[in-house]
């Protein structure tokens, strides 16, 4: 209801399948597949939304600091009125903030943390990771999600991509991932528009 738009129904019913997920017995393990521009981030941020009010921490790991620090104002502002309080971590951060960043975020003072790779650095310690969130997933190599979801206890992972992936295709690739599409662009969403340079 906080949402300053209406969500598409699209975006509903990808929102239930990962409540579903996150209220079920097992660790969820999700691929939120739409075009850029589909709203995944207002998926994503629901998800966050109910894993901390659930008690856990989340994080979320973008490909690059400049769509990581958008993320965090973002979700800084969106969650402000909530009482949940977000982190942003990336390299370029001087030592001193850093320093601050991880012993908050060890003792539980952050709820959302958002940042580059740094956040799968060996340093980065969470109190109750519960909910892995990877935007622009086909950017990291297995290795670094496997990282990242291993410095929680089995968390719920939902991966984001914008990349069209045949879902015969997606189900060779991520054999154990299940699979929600955002088929539905938001009402007056301007075009994407696409060049070769």
């Amino acid at each position: 209801d906080s949402f300053s738009y209406e969500l598409t129904g699209a975006q509903r019913r990808c929102i239930g399948e990962i409540e579903g997920d996150l209220e079920s017995s097992r660790a969820m393990n999700r691929l939120v597949q739409g075009d850029v521009g589909s709203g995944k981030t207002a998926v994503a941020e629901a998800a966050m939304y109910k894993a901390v009010r659930g008690g856990c921490q989340a994080v979320m790991m973008a490909p690059t600091e400049i769509l990581a620090h958008q993320h965090f104002e973002g979700l800084r502002k969106s969650f402000a009125a909530h009482g949940i309080r977000v982190g942003f971590l990336s390299g370029s951060l001087k030592a001193s903030e850093k320093r601050e960043i991880l012993e908050q975020l060890k003792d539980g003072q952050i709820d959302i943390l958002v940042g580059t790779h740094a956040v799968i650095q060996p340093e980065v310690e969470f109190a109750r990771l519960g909910l892995v969130i990877t935007d622009e997933q086909h950017r990291f190599g297995v290795k670094q999600r496997e990282t990242l979801a291993g410095k929680g206890v089995l968390p719920h992972i939902l991966v984001m991509s914008a990349t069209p992936i045949p879902r015969t295709l997606a189900i060779i690739l991520y054999g154990d991932l299940d699979i929600s599409v955002i088929d539905e662009l938001p009402k007056n969403r301007l075009p994407i528009k696409n060049c070769v340079v």
